[in-house]
Order: C-alpha cells, then structure tokens, then sequence
C-alpha cells in the first residue's frame, strides 16, 4: 500500500528537471559480472542506499562513495578518491572525519548475499548543490576486500576495489523512463 501512496510523488519529482529522488545502481565484480543493485533515493535525512547484492565474498567490506562515475575495470581507479566536497579526514571514528562518501561497511553472509538499507547524511541526489552524487562527472559506490577501520588516511585500510555502480545523470534518466514505464503499464 506505501508504494502506491508513494508511486505519484516519486514519479512527478523524479521526473522534475533538477530533482532525481530514486535511481537504481547496478554493481558490477571486477570481471562485469552484475552483483545485482542499489536502489538510491532521496530522503529527508540524506540518500539512502537500500543494497540487495550476491557472489561476494563472505565477511565484512568497505562501502564508499567516490568522485567520479567512471566503473572502469579490473581496479575501478578511474572513480577516483572518496566523495569529499567539505574536506574533512577519511573515517566515520576520526574525529576531524568523516568524508561525505564515507559509509557504514557491510557484512556479506555465508551465502555471499547482503541485504541492507544505510543512509549517508551528508549527500543528495539534488543536482546544482555542493554534496550532489549527480555532479558533472557523476559518483560511483565502490565495495572494497576488506572493511574499512574508519580512521587510517585516505581510506581506511580497505583493500582493493571490488566492486563498483555508476551514479550519474544518465542512470537517473534511465530510473525516471523505467518509473513512467511502470505507470503506464
């Protein structure tokens, strides 16, 4: 019932010039197999990051948000470094932290499944504002080996880069014709 109430409004704001409020981001392994997706949306408290994703590898992983939209494989560098417009220290402990891309890590289960939901505070999918995930050069999520200690300098001790989703303008129009699609049918 919440997503018929909710279908309308994400349909008439999500298709407004400047206001994206829900996309879908599809991870990739550094091979390009597909993971499976993130569904981004605005939040009054932030952009939440709802993750249903499979065939990684068990145990705890660094999540970040990166600067560029580029998921280019096998090591991902073209994201770039963590989505930091403030300039703050790496890491949700530091105590000068934490970069706005900084996010909770996740935990795999047995299975190689995680299924969570996380907000980041401190981002929007707004286009024009300072902390906008939809920025000329896009951002991207990249899932690290390992999780990150959320305080060593600039990105918590990590790992390599294991996974990686664009979240760029491109996405978020394939979001709002997939919602239109949705209502029309």
């Amino acid at each position: 019932m919440r997503w018929m109430v909710l279908a309308p409004f994400l349909l008439i704001t999500g298709c407004a010039a400047d206001n994206t409020t829900k996309m879908s981001v599809e991870m990739f392994n550094q091979v390009g197999d597909s993971l499976g997706s993130i569904e981004v949306t605005e939040e009054a408290e932030g952009v939440s990051f709802a993750i249903l994703l499979e065939g990684l590898t068990p145990g705890e992983h660094g999540l970040h948000i990166h600067e560029k939209g580029d998921c280019t494989p096998p090591d991902f560098t073209g994201a770039g470094n963590h989505f930091n417009p403030d300039e703050k220290k790496h890491g949700l402990l530091h105590p000068e932290g934490a970069h706005a891309g900084d996010l909770p890590n996740i935990i795999v289960d047995e299975n190689g499944v995680v299924d969570v939901e996380i907000t980041a505070p401190n981002v929007t999918l707004k286009k024009g504002k300072k902390n906008s995930l939809l920025h000329k050069d896009g951002t991207s999520i990249i899932i690290t080996e390992a999780k990150d200690d959320g305080m060593t300098q600039p990105s918590g001790d990590s790992g390599s880069r294991i996974a990686c989703g664009k979240i760029t303008e491109e996405e978020a129009k394939k979001a709002d014709k997939k919602e239109v699609q949705k209502e029309e049918e």
